[in-house]
């Protein structure tokens, strides 16, 4: 199936995805190949839960086995978070699509992400 035209849709959920974030990369949401619907990823923050050491994150999409960064090995500071997108600019996840995250320490740092499943 297709994914949905976005300008007549007839629903859509607000979802939230949480997770630890480890050295291997993880899927944070991802878009079933048959599903039927589009991911509007709306906003992602990562927390450094680190109380003595900087962590590194990646996050990429996933498409047809191929990892396309959004970011790359981004710093984030002892104690802080970084916001690598917000509402301000989309993304969509298309069916088989998928949203990843790793860091370069394991249990280092949390993520959070808001998007909402369109159908």
């Amino acid at each position: 199936m297709a994914a949905p035209n976005i300008v007549n849709v007839s629903t859509i959920t607000g979802k939230l995805a949480v997770a630890n974030v480890t050295t291997a990369a993880a899927s944070l949401v991802a878009n079933p190949g048959s599903s039927g619907k589009v991911f509007k990823l709306n906003t992602i923050i990562v927390s450094n839960i680190n109380n003595s050491d900087n962590v590194a994150i990646t996050t990429d999409v996933l498409r047809d086995s191929n990892p396309y960064e959004l970011i790359n090995n981004v710093v984030v500071s002892t104690n802080s978070s970084f916001t690598p997108f917000d509402k301000t600019l989309p993304l969509y996840l298309e069916e088989g699509d998928a949203l990843r995250i790793n860091a370069n320490a394991n249990s280092a740092a949390r993520v959070v992400c808001s998007y909402e499943e369109i159908s």
